[in-house]
């Protein structure tokens, strides 16, 4: 890489940091720390909603996609926009209420209020170990973005250099650098991909003419897809946006129920179609320049074994002259940071709030940092373990979503529920997905194992809401 590019990269990384320094000289809360003084306004609330929705994950396997089945590949973040949506009308009103009225910090607090303190622990410990894989998956995505800009730099390295920064800033700034940061970061990255990125990587493929040459004509149909991934698609995305820590937390963080809304709505739309079709049209690229022998010179030749996640950076290596490298490399990295620092946030306050419920505590500002720090570390861990970042993040999704879609729902329908019922369902639905994921069977008809761990979490709740309620009236 040239001098240049890298003094531009240099500079927004330590930039990065400075924003985190800035902050942590502002933080006197665990309000600060965890939901930004909840005063944060719309615009910045919903450009770091998308950001942290998106980010690099899905950026890089946005590409991934693109790269090995075309277009098709954006319906993945339609399931986006339905659920910044629907969760805009049923969800933030009432929560952003709640969290006025007890001063809520965590998702888990909501199940709390609806449940009991044993169903908010649990709640706590499956969505701590669901953010601490998703950010294993966006510290995974920078490694590979930058062990593919960097020749010489080796992948493990990249994967120390790219997690030491996003958990340093994250850790000494907390929420509201976290949200700043995601807003200068999304700007970023869309000016990146939109105006730089996808026009010259078009030109230097050769144009339409040589992607219709090139490619199979179903790369180019919204159809290329069965309905068994659009279902599995919609089965994982949509219900996340009902129980993400991320997504609570900047509830909390704004300032009234009508402003988080309108957060909501900004982040659906930049969700899809924007963001949507920026990147599997960059992965469809990507595949153009491979097939064609473009990517021959970083050591990839046509036909040869190749990571599909890999083709995206690759080509932006390829195709980008100095200058632009830098910036557009800094947009990548922008979107990677704006979720990893998120979803630690959310890991590191579960275990505050959820688990030690430590958050009371006049000395839990420097524990807050302290969890953070080894949250991050343990994430880390975990990223050297994992070879793909769709697949990483998706399984963080299915095993969230699993355990916790079934009981947020019943909340939000009754006021007063069955304790019994959310705790067994979320056990069942838990311990379903990742049984499945661990063992990896092949299930019927090509389903997901969300599909069986949100039905058994559903199965489980109603039983044990039927027992418990048939024993309370026998008596």
């Amino acid at each position: 890489m040239h001098w240049i590019d890298l003094t531009i990269f240099t500079v927004y990384l330590i930039f990065m940091l400075g924003v985190g320094y800035f902050f942590l000289r502002r933080n006197k809360t665990t309000d600060d720390y965890f939901v930004g003084g909840r005063k944060m306004s719309s615009l910045h609330i919903g450009l770091s909603v998308v950001a942290t929705d998106v980010g690099g994950g899905f950026s890089i396997g946005l590409g991934g996609l693109g790269f090995v089945m075309g277009l098709s590949g954006s319906w993945l973040l339609f399931s986006g926009l339905i659920g910044a949506w629907l969760t805009a009308v049923v969800l933030v009103p009432k929560v952003h209420r709640l969290s006025q009225r007890q001063n809520l910090l965590s998702f888990p607090q909501f199940l709390e209020n609806s449940y009991s303190k044993q169903v908010a622990l649990i709640a706590g410990i499956i969505s701590a170990v669901g953010y601490l894989g998703f950010t294993s998956s966006q510290i995974l995505a920078g490694a590979k973005l930058a062990s593919a800009t960097f020749p010489a730099l080796d992948f493990t390295t990249a994967l120390l250099v790219m997690g030491v920064i996003a958990v340093v800033y994250t850790v000494i700034g907390g929420l509201k650098a976290v949200i700043y940061t995601d807003t200068i970061q999304w700007i970023i990255l869309m000016v990146g991909l939109i105006f730089v990125a996808l026009p010259l990587s078009y030109y230097a493929v050769g144009g339409y003419e040589t992607i219709r040459a090139t490619l199979p004509a179903s790369f180019l149909s919204l159809t290329n897809i069965s309905w068994q991934q659009f279902l599995n698609w919609m089965a994982i995305v949509i219900p996340i946006w009902f129980i993400g820590m991320t997504l609570y937390q900047r509830i909390y963080a704004s300032k009234t129920p009508k402003s988080a809304q309108r957060a909501w709505f900004i982040a659906g739309l930049f969700e899809y179609p924007i963001m949507a079709f920026t990147g599997v049209i960059l992965g469809l690229l990507s595949k153009v320049a491979f097939d064609n022998g473009m990517l021959a010179g970083a050591g990839f030749p046509a036909g040869s074994a190749i990571d599909s996640e890999m083709g995206l950076p690759l080509l932006l290596k390829t195709v980008l002259p100095v200058g632009l490298t830098g910036i557009v490399l800094s947009a990548y990295f922008s979107a990677i940071m704006s979720t990893a620092d998120s979803c630690l946030m959310a890991a590191s306050g579960n275990v505050l709030t959820d688990i030690f419920r430590g958050h009371n505590h006049r000395s839990s500002l420097r524990f807050s940092q302290i969890l953070t720090f080894l949250m991050g570390a343990a994430a880390l861990l975990i990223a050297l373990k994992m070879p793909n970042v769709l697949e990483l993040m998706l399984h963080s999704y299915t095993f969230m979503v699993s355990g916790l879609f079934v009981p947020v729902i019943a909340a939000l329908i009754k006021t007063h529920n069955n304790p019994a019922a959310a705790f067994w369902s979320m056990i069942a639905g838990g311990g379903m997905s990742l049984s499945l994921i661990i063992l990896n069977p092949e299930l019927p008809f090509g389903l997901d194992p969300i599909i069986f761990g949100i039905s058994s979490s559903l199965a489980v709740f109603l039983l044990v809401a039927m027992l418990t309620n048939r024993k309370l009236a026998t008596r």
